[in-house]
């Protein structure tokens, strides 16, 4: 709600700059914040959706909503960069002079001031909450920062040299920046959608609790009684998830197996408070049927690569 309140107010600065200069880049930077707008009503939306607890349709939460929020944006920077470009263009061909430049940057200078405080507020509150669509939007207001500066340092230049091409080349690079960061917010999206890995540093501090755990977990003779393997995480809006095959000696009871997986996901969860594990136990000689199947068909791929690349001898 704050981003949405925060585009509605740039976007009366930045338009009344552009209506009172004349200015494509004062007009490439108000364009911009009508997606920040649109944007920040789609991440409320998300994130809405997101809180909303698992149910039968979604056992899993709704969290990978916020998902769509990013790329939503990301496909909207791309519209508001198209438009950019076509007017700048135009004017880089027409020329024209810039009137009341002393407001028009009065007003820009306020509307950056302005985002600068959301985008801060925005990507600390996505972070402390986990958030991909509080960071992205944050990340967006960041970047419209950058832009707007660039558009007031051009502008100035164009005032003080008298060069009016000036003013649709700074617009042109407008459109081009929030373009690579559209492209940017589309990736994120994308990886989230596609159940991309946790963080190598996430991944490496389950590996270690892991590691530790084999090495407590040793017999009189020093041989590992704990094996951990197909350890596979993903990231999905706020949550963590990873799961793994536990093995160890068939004479161990059952007890004493879910007692030390129940220590061992207290642990993971203590290191990583956002992790839903899943760990299942089985003896050392025993593999899924799945796991089986699923190595096969690897090694299959592999025999099959491997003889597509080697000589066929004519008979």
């Amino acid at each position: 709600m704050l981003s949405a309140l925060a585009a509605i107010i740039t976007i009366g600065l930045k338009m009344t700059a552009w209506y009172l200069t004349g200015s494509v880049g004062f007009l490439s930077d108000g364009l911009e914040s009508f997606v920040n707008l649109a944007g920040a009503v789609f991440a409320l939306a998300m994130v809405t959706v997101a809180e909303q607890p698992p149910d039968e349709m979604h056992p899993y939460g709704h969290d990978k909503a916020e998902y769509f929020s990013s790329g939503f944006e990301g496909i909207l920077i791309f519209g508001a960069a198209a438009a950019i470009l076509w007017t700048a263009v135009d004017r880089l061909f027409n020329p024209q002079e810039l009137e009341q430049f002393g407001w028009g940057m009065v007003l820009s200078l306020a509307s950056t001031v302005l985002n600068a405080a959301g985008a801060w507020v925005l990507i600390m509150a996505g972070r402390h909450h986990r958030s991909p669509a509080l960071e992205a939007d944050g990340r967006h207001l960041r970047t419209d920062v950058w832009t707007s500066i660039g558009v007031i340092a051009g502008v100035g230049l164009v005032h003080l040299t008298g060069w009016l091409w000036l003013d649709p080349v700074v617009a042109i690079v407008v459109a081009l920046n929030i373009m690579w960061e559209g492209w940017h917010l589309i990736r994120i999206s994308g990886n989230g959608l596609m159940d991309a890995a946790l963080k190598p540093e996430e991944q490496a501090q389950i590996q270690d609790i892991l590691d530790d755990y084999v090495n407590r977990e040793r017999d009189a003779q020093g041989r590992e009684q704990l094996r951990f393997d197909h350890v596979a995480t993903r990231a999905a809006g706020q949550r963590n998830f990873v799961s793994m095959h536990m093995h160890m000696p068939s004479s161990w009871t059952i007890g004493k197996s879910a007692k030390l997986r129940n220590d061992l996901e207290r642990t993971l969860l203590q290191a990583q408070p956002h992790l839903h594990a899943t760990i299942e136990m089985m003896p050392f000689d025993v593999e899924p049927h799945q796991s089986l199947f699923d190595a096969a068909e690897n090694e299959t791929d592999s025999a099959e690569v491997a003889a597509a690349g080697s000589p066929v001898s004519a008979s």
